[in-house]
């Protein structure tokens, strides 16, 4: 008999048995007997849990003990090593219980022995290091079982040789592949199969519902619950798969396998190498008609950009010539075979973009958000330019009834659960977003004693987040506190600009006070790489965007201040939210207090979460925008955070650093 989950998580009970330092706590217990309940009753659970209190186990030990098949869906890849490498081997050792688990990731994560053949026998590398990297995957790929290049440590993540030696969704050749027995992508389905807990992440989740190309579409009929942790995030991830989107990206990668199979299966074809050549011309040339920042861009935007439409037609014309040569030479090989689909297929995704495009010409829209019934039931259409790629989008205005078909059928448990899915205990924006009807809630606190461990500081006299000067306002305002904490510090920026000024700022102050503490950046290297360097430290300051608000765990004194410059509004001139207030508005609702302020107070206990991770740790949130005070919406956003002490004046901050340094 299974013992109960108050047996479990007691003082006596298998986990304080097994785990170092195991403390009980109440909502870890209250919310594992919610989930339970939720699986053994087929319900939709929405349950946010503050910091601390151990939601990971509270989920992990109901779904071991459940007995069905469950598929356990996380953020990010970082988390799913995480559960699948730690937490649940130790939940499952110290419970004894006798399930399979098994990981399952994106064929992009594994080695491709077809694909690494290929760009071995090809050797053109761009760089003497990137061939060094393949001949290290080489050796990886004949002594790994999972091929998994998470795995592989003699190569980084960043390497370009892993898209030359991972396969695509277009570029798999299935059965045909003349590796197919031996392949990683399908040996870590099979293990998926027969797992009873198989651990996934997001993104993989979306595409597979909507591609059916990455196992799940196998996992889901068979399994009776389905978690999502770090659930916040899901609204972004569903409505990037749930829409429809074609890249320059793909047509380079498509010019350059046509290249390497036309050389191993069709040399006497004169006419593939001209044609590859220009077809990559074409793909550079449309992504050249933008600037050479990253950026987002309305179809408006786009259309006003000179030569842009005359390129995206190019590019059409190029690639139905080219899929015109590959039909020629299609039988030689399965490689070719798979090219000319390809092909095809990406004819077909920039004819869709075109054809919502010249629908919209023909309606009469002016802008990239207005007429959006022209385009479809409430999508918009949009383009985002990256370093090297510009991707061509049309994005979902509302997710919840696509997402709400996508449960029904097979009855199952559905658990969504984070630290921030709740504005002031309220779920009704998250369940609406993601359309759980029927969804029941939980909001559990943080088990950690805010009021003693940490202060809000909203510092008074600073100028309006829009006014020139704005950045040297904060900076100059929370440099004494810098000093008080003696670094130690995360400073969230909400743009990249505001990033890069903060930094420069920072050093300044620095090298005028004499302060030798170290000052790191977002990008001067990975997250993982510059998150090891500060706990290392001890003593340095962190200058981040987006990437650090969430997902990041620093515990101790490492981290005793977390700054935020201002309260995180998507930036109105966004393709998709625009479209999104404007149909929001047209239907009389009010966007900004229903949908921008609600994500934007997710987004600050995002942030706000990364001061406290442990009982002992101490620490100050500093957030330097005025409107927390000046604006009626600010209570909302600071009653939505744990129970801190709250102060406007720098001399009980600088008190609170003291009397740490004295205790």
């Amino acid at each position: 008999m299974s013992p109960s989950l108050s047996e479990v998580f007691s003082l006596a009970g298998p986990l304080a048995q097994s785990i170092p330092g195991y403390r009980t706590r109440t909502q870890q217990l209250e919310m594992a007997e919610r989930v339970a309940a939720a699986l053994a009753d087929n319900r939709v659970l929405v349950a946010e849990a503050g910091t601390g209190t151990g939601k990971t186990y509270a989920y992990l030990v109901p779904a071991l003990l459940s007995g069905g098949k469950v598929i356990v869906s996380t953020g990010t890849k970082t988390l799913q090593d995480q559960l699948f490498n730690r937490d649940l081997p130790t939940v499952r050792d110290a419970l004894k219980a006798p399930v399979k688990i098994a990981l399952l990731k994106g064929r992009a994560n594994y080695v491709c022995h077809y694909h690494l053949d290929r760009a071995l026998s090809d050797g053109r590398f761009l760089a003497k290091e990137d061939a060094g990297h393949a001949r290290a995957i080489a050796r990886f790929a004949k002594t790994t079982q999972s091929g998994d290049k998470g795995e592989c440590n003699d190569v980084p993540e960043s390497s370009p040789v892993w898209s030359m030696v991972t396969s695509t969704r277009e570029n798999c050749l299935g059965q045909d592949c003349p590796s197919h027995k031996d392949c990683f992508v399908l040996a870590a389905r099979r293990q998926a199969l027969e797992a009873d807990v198989v651990v996934v992440n997001h993104h993989l989740f979306f595409a597979d519902v909507i591609l059916k190309d990455e196992g799940m579409a196998e996992l889901l009929p068979a399994c009776n619950a389905v978690i999502f942790d770090e659930a916040h995030q899901l609204p972004e991830t569903a409505s990037l798969f749930f829409g429809d989107s074609v890249s320059t990206a793909q047509v380079t990668d498509l010019a350059r396998d046509t290249k390497i199979e036309a050389l191993a299966s069709a040399r006497d074809c004169l006419d593939l190498p001209p044609a590859c050549a220009t077809l990559e011309k074409a793909a550079k040339d449309l992504r050249l008609t933008l600037g050479v920042e990253p950026a987002r861009y309305t179809l408006a935007q786009l259309e006003a950009r000179a030569g842009f439409d005359n390129y995206l037609v190019g590019l059409v014309n190029t690639l139905e010539h080219f899929a015109a040569i590959l039909e020629t030479q299609a039988e030689r090989s399965e490689g070719l075979e798979s090219c000319w689909q390809r092909s095809l297929e990406l004819l077909a995704g920039f004819r869709r973009w075109r054809a919502g495009d010249d629908a919209k010409k023909a309606g009469g829209a002016n802008d990239g958000a207005a007429e959006l019934e022209n385009d479809g039931p409430g999508s918009v259409r949009w383009g985002e330019a990256t370093t090297y790629s510009l991707q061509l989008n049309a994005t979902p205005l509302a997710i919840g009834e696509i997402f709400r078909k996508q449960m029904s059928g097979h009855p199952r448990a559905w658990i969504f659960t984070s630290a921030t899915l709740a504005v002031q205990k309220d779920f009704g924006h998250y369940c609406a977003e993601m359309g759980l009807v029927d969804a029941e809630s939980a909001c559990w606190e943080s088990p950690f004693d805010y009021g003693s461990q940490a202060v809000l500081y909203a510092p008074q006299g600073l100028p309006e987040p829009n006014s020139p000067g704005f950045i040297e306002a904060v900076a100059k305002a929370a440099f004494p506190v810098v000093q008080a904490s003696g670094g130690r510090a995360f400073f969230l920026c909400t743009s990249l600009r505001a990033m890069r000024r903060m930094h420069e700022l920072l050093q300044d102050f620095l090298e005028r006070e004499g302060l030798d503490y170290p000052l790191l950046l977002q990008g001067e290297g990975s997250k993982n790489e510059l998150l090891e360097r500060f706990r290392r430290l001890g003593n340095a300051i962190l200058v981040g965007s987006q990437s650090f608000w969430e997902g990041v765990d620093v515990r101790g004194e490492a981290l005793s201040l977390v700054v935020i410059d201002k309260l995180p509004f998507a930036p109105p001139d966004d393709p998709v939210l625009s479209a999104r207030i404007e149909r929001m508005n047209r239907e009389g609702r009010n966007a900004f207090m229903e949908y921008q302020l609600p994500r934007a107070v997710i987004n600050v206990k995002q942030g706000a979460g990364r001061l406290i991770r442990d009982e002992s740790d101490r620490g100050v949130l500093m957030i330097c925008d005025p409107r927390l005070i000046t604006k009626p919406y600010g209570k909302r956003v600071w009653r939505s955070l744990p129970p801190m002490k709250r102060t406007r004046e720098l001399a009980e901050v600088v008190d609170f650093f003291a009397a740490g340094a004295l205790a």
